[in-house]
């Protein structure tokens, strides 16, 4: 009699943990299923919103039979990007000059006056308040003076889109500086550490998903201190941006060049986000938690 009791125990026992383990192999599934779709949907998804659209745009422009000079229709707008791509391509070279040199020295002086906040606390509350200013400031309002005061035009047009893309990488960079673990700090403290050697071991490290994303940021905003800028100089001729192009097509009622044009300042920072997320994936995906893969 107590044999066969522990055998039902044994029975009941296995039956419980059976119908456990398909609970829970049941629910795995169901996750690798919802990832799966996340995964796919996130490319998929974009595309199917991108096509809607496309046909919106095109069904509303030939159903209404709107003239090409009020709202060409795409078709029409990508033969004038295939035909106008000489003017447009060299516009861009120059759109693109200004973008990246403004992004490059705001990185520069981004990333030296976030270190020298960090070093002192004195400098920090003395000019920190007029970066705040300066980013607060509207940049089409400041443009006119620049241009007032500086005679060559490139150095106005960098300072300008310097402008809007300093500050993103200085706040984020002073705010990842700031951000150091404790116990580390306490660690660095144990072992004498001196200033420089906790700055370069142990600050930078950890400032650097900051940073980062203080960078993705500013590339964006850089382009469009580049294209206001540029709209502020309203100067023609060779070495002229996009923004002049998008102006000249207006005033010729040449539409389909100005939504050309549009088209490539888009594409211009969809890609420069795209390259600094990649970068920040290539820094960031072996050791930094916003970056690794979660274990299933």
């Amino acid at each position: 009699m107590v044999h066969t009791d522990i055998q039902l125990d044994s029975s009941n026992h296995e039956t419980s943990m059976g119908s456990t383990t398909g609970v829970v192999d049941r629910n795995e599934l169901q996750k690798k299923r919802k990832e799966r779709a996340e995964k796919i949907g996130k490319w998929v998804m974009p595309f199917i919103v991108f096509v809607i659209t496309i046909w919106l745009w095109d069904y509303i422009v030939s159903s209404n039979e709107i003239p090409h000079y009020i709202l060409p229709g795409p078709g029409l707008v990508v033969d004038t990007l295939i035909q106008d791509l000489g003017i447009l391509f060299s516009a861009l070279k120059v759109t693109l000059q200004i973008t990246l040199l403004a992004l490059a020295v705001a990185v520069i002086g981004g990333v030296g006056l976030a270190i020298l906040f960090t070093q002192s606390k004195f400098v920090e509350i003395s000019f920190f308040p007029y970066a705040v200013i300066l980013q607060v400031t509207p940049i089409i309002s400041i443009a006119p003076l620049i241009f007032i005061y500086v005679d060559n035009r490139m150095v106005g047009l960098l300072l300008c889109a310097w402008i809007v893309a300093f500050f993103p990488v200085l706040s984020n960079t002073t705010l990842g500086l700031n951000s150091v673990d404790h116990n580390l700090k306490d660690l660095f403290k144990i072992y004498e550490a001196n200033r420089w050697q906790k700055l370069l071991h142990l600050q930078l490290p950890s400032a650097l998903p900051y940073f980062l994303g203080g960078l993705r940021i500013a590339g964006g905003l850089a382009l469009i201190g580049a294209v206001v800028a540029e709209y502020v100089a309203g100067t023609g001729g060779i070495g002229s941006g996009l923004a002049y192009t998008i102006l000249e097509a207006g005033y010729r009622l040449n539409i389909p060049r100005m939504f050309a044009a549009l088209l490539l300042i888009a594409g211009t920072g969809v890609l420069i986000f795209v390259l600094l997320s990649f970068l920040s994936h290539l820094l960031l995906h072996k050791w930094h938690e916003s970056a690794l893969e979660k274990e299933t």
